[in-house]
């Protein structure tokens, strides 16, 4: 259990979890094809993340990183193929954080805000580019700002 949700429904805990997972099935996604960089980039992310983000999200990251790569699997296995359909269905999932963050303490919502668009831009950089210059696509820069959630600072 991760201590900066024990004030949430299990329902809530999920979403919150499954949270990176979405962003980068969003992002991945958003030129039509997720590739396999990014989904290996989005796996290493998560791994990386438990010892690297701030103190605030690693207890967060600890219990994610274990499961990620099977829940974004399941996700992925359970979106609509169709690109624009599973772009929908993910932001109305990502909307629901608008109103599980103001729940949260604010220290960790914001950090968990600010670490959701940092995963989104290291997602979408995954894809190449030449010599590691215009790696992010035009469909991918508008996804990976995560507008359709709201900044809980």
């Amino acid at each position: 259990m991760i201590s900066a949700l024990s004030k949430l429904t299990q329902e809530e805990i999920d979403l919150m979890k499954r949270t990176p997972a979405l962003v980068t099935i969003l992002v991945a996604g958003a030129d039509k094809k997720i590739e396999q960089s990014e989904l290996r980039e989005a796996v290493a992310l998560a791994k990386l993340k438990q010892s690297r983000s701030r103190e605030i999200l690693k207890e967060y990251y600890g219990e994610v990183s274990v499961e990620f790569e099977g829940v974004l699997n399941d996700l992925i296995g359970s979106m609509p193929s169709d690109p624009e359909k599973r772009a929908k269905v993910v932001v109305e999932e990502l909307e629901k954080l608008n109103a599980i963050l103001p729940k949260l303490e604010k220290p960790f919502a914001s950090q968990f805000y600010a670490s959701m668009k940092d995963f989104s831009r290291k997602v979408a950089e995954a894809s190449g580019g030449v010599f590691g210059y215009l790696s992010v696509s035009y469909e991918e820069a508008k996804l990976m700002d995560l507008k359709m959630i709201k900044d809980p600072s």
